[in-house]
């Protein structure tokens, strides 16, 4: 729900200057910096960047670069400095064949990667704590046909990894891990009844609380092929599939887990548009938060935000963002037309969202913040007037410091495999 802010006395007009002022006072301390200048990633790869404090206070994050170029890079908080390796110097043109990362409790760095429905699902362990420059041999944690996208985590309780992707069948699959080099057999994780058919394909996000749970926020499928695309939630501890409320709804005995079984956080059947999910965190009672873009019409984004209130979801709009933010060529049709600009939540705080929404001809970048668990929203600009796109904004994982820390995608984007962006860090 959007709030409309009347200015009912002298007193509340001036708590709201200064919490303006406050505000843009933490965005004037930032200052931006431009990661590589060639580089986008696409949103279902997680984490895309994380933040790592030990003997450095470092973000990882990784891209593909406009000729093809695989790489991952640093930003050093205290020295500014940028340094990046490229992991392949060619590994398709294609967005989605971005890294995802994964810190392991000595601080060993761990990248997986694969191309955009291509065989092969790859990891690789670096040899030192911190570093992105010296790394294991290529490890295959899987070679079935048709990979996309990766999402490890490890759990401390288990001491096990765990890493999900789309697999072979189109549907999220996963294997698991003592020592990231010897994995086990894949499994499909969820796979709706009567839905086997391998053009339907949910799209899911994962975030843990590291120590013995696993959440997922996940899909019908793809909104182009779903006119009712629904999102869905589970959770994974000790061995089983739970909902919200802690039913029990399988065990990793009993796999796939049919979407009807889930909680339904958001029904595409009652009307309000086909949905895309976008992220998922858990807040500080460990409880979960999903943000989501709703679509009525291809022309029509509203991005939402979902919380478990411990009894119910609470499914709340902040904002229409405007239409797909390719850059369609004039006498085509957009063949992205569900590429909202982005909307990301700040696993630190998720009473915190950063959104790309349409103003005008140009997408910008704004930063909403709740207080009442999403009811309503204070709001202000990270990105004005600009000349060119600013899409999937992202807060690296693990930070929690004072400074406004966000990266996101800056330039011109016509398809995943035609781009012209730069990876840009606000700091």
């Amino acid at each position: 729900m959007l709030t409309l802010y009347k200015i009912y006395s002298p007193l509340l007009k001036l708590g709201l200057l200064l919490t303006f002022y406050m505000f843009t006072s933490l965005i004037a301390m930032s200052e931006e910096y431009v990661i590589s200048k060639s580089g986008a990633y696409c949103w279902f790869q997680d984490p895309r960047a994380i933040y790592v404090e030990g003997k450095y206070k470092r973000t990882y994050l990784g891209w593909l670069t406009a000729e093809g170029k695989l790489q991952i890079g640093y930003f050093d908080h205290d020295t500014k400095e940028v340094k990046v390796y490229t992991l392949k110097e060619y590994w398709d043109i294609d967005d989605h064949n971005v890294p995802s990362f994964l810190v392991l409790p000595n601080n060993i760095i761990m990248v997986f990667y694969a191309k955009h429905n291509k065989e092969n699902l790859y990891a690789r362990k670096a040899l030192a704590p911190e570093n992105i420059f010296s790394w294991s041999d290529e490890i295959i944690v899987s070679n079935m046909p048709k990979v996309t996208y990766s999402h490890p985590v490890h759990l401390s309780a288990e001491n096990k990894i765990y890493v999900f992707w789309r697999g072979e069948s189109w549907k999220p699959t996963f294997s698991t891990s003592d020592d990231g080099i010897n994995w086990s057999e894949p499994k499909i994780l969820f796979q709706d009844i009567g839905r086997e058919a391998k053009d339907i394909r949910p799209y899911i996000k994962v975030v843990s609380n590291s120590k013995d749970e696993i959440h997922f926020a996940f899909t019908d499928g793809h909104p182009r092929n779903e006119p009712f695309n629904s999102i869905y939630y589970a959770c994974y501890k000790k061995g089983k599939i739970f909902k919200a409320d802690g039913t029990e709804i399988g065990t990793l005995e009993t796999l796939p887990v049919p979407h009807s079984k889930c909680d339904i956080v958001y029904n595409g059947k009652l009307g309000n548009g086909r949905a895309w999910v976008w992220d998922i965190a858990l807040d500080k009672d460990g409880k979960p938060v999903i943000v989501y873009a709703r679509m009525p019409q291809e022309t029509e984004h509203y991005y939402c935000y979902a919380r478990w209130t411990g009894e119910k979801w609470e499914n709340n709009t902040l904002t229409l963002a405007g239409k797909w933010f390719p850059q369609t060529p004039k006498g085509t049709k957009e063949p992205e037309p569900h590429y909202s600009g982005g909307i990301s939540l700040n696993h630190s705080n998720p009473d915190e969202v950063y959104l790309s929404k349409q103003v005008g001809e140009i997408f910008e970048i704004e930063f909403w913040k709740t207080k009442d668990n999403g009811k309503n929203w204070e709001h202000y600009p990270i990105t004005q007037n600009s000349n060119c796109l600013n899409v999937r904004p992202i807060v690296p994982w693990n930070y929690n410091g004072r400074r406004r820390h966000l990266i996101w995608m800056r330039g011109e984007y016509i398809h995943f495999t035609k781009f012209n962006t730069s990876i840009v860090c606000l700091y």
